[in-house]
């Protein structure tokens, strides 16, 4: 990663769904270490939301996926953070070993219900799998520096 191209404030994720499972890695710094969260990152400087999402996808797992609906927002007076729904192109589930420590196919059920994944990737599952489309205020308090934080999803 050209940390210098790095838009810090900025971010994404993708939810794939294929065949009933969801694309998960397991984080290996921060707040979300050793947690089973969707894949995603930051934005760089001149890259549209949807190109960011495309390229983490594929840095981070190996995956190539199209953004297809925003099913979620999160933001605050800092930075925001944008997820969408992707389409699953092509590719092998393969962890980058570097932001992940393993990259994996999981039972939509089976990640809703683990404890080492985190609230807001089971309710970007949710919102991905429910069907509805629509974004609306929802409660999430967050953690962290820049907490709480205004999120609106599905």
């Amino acid at each position: 990663m050209n940390h210098q191209n790095t838009n810090w404030g900025q971010s994404v994720t993708g939810v794939v769904i294929k065949e009933g499972k969801v694309l998960l890695a397991r984080h290996t710094y921060g707040s979300g270490k050793d947690m089973l969260i969707v894949p995603g990152g930051y934005v760089n400087l001149g890259e549209t939301p949807q190109e960011a999402m495309k390229r983490e996808l594929m840095e981070e797992t190996g995956i190539v996926a199209e953004p297809a609906d925003i099913i979620g927002i999160r933001f605050n007076m800092h930075d925001w953070y944008i997820a969408f729904r992707a389409e699953y192109i092509s590719g092998e589930a393969a962890s980058d070993h570097q932001e992940n420590s393993e990259v994996l196919w999981m039972e939509v059920e089976e990640a809703l219900a683990r404890d080492d994944v985190p609230e807001l990737t089971k309710r970007l599952i949710s919102g991905a799998v429910s069907g509805e489309r629509g974004l609306s205020r929802k409660e999430y308090a967050g953690k962290g520096n820049h907490a709480p934080y205004s999120f609106y999803g599905i």
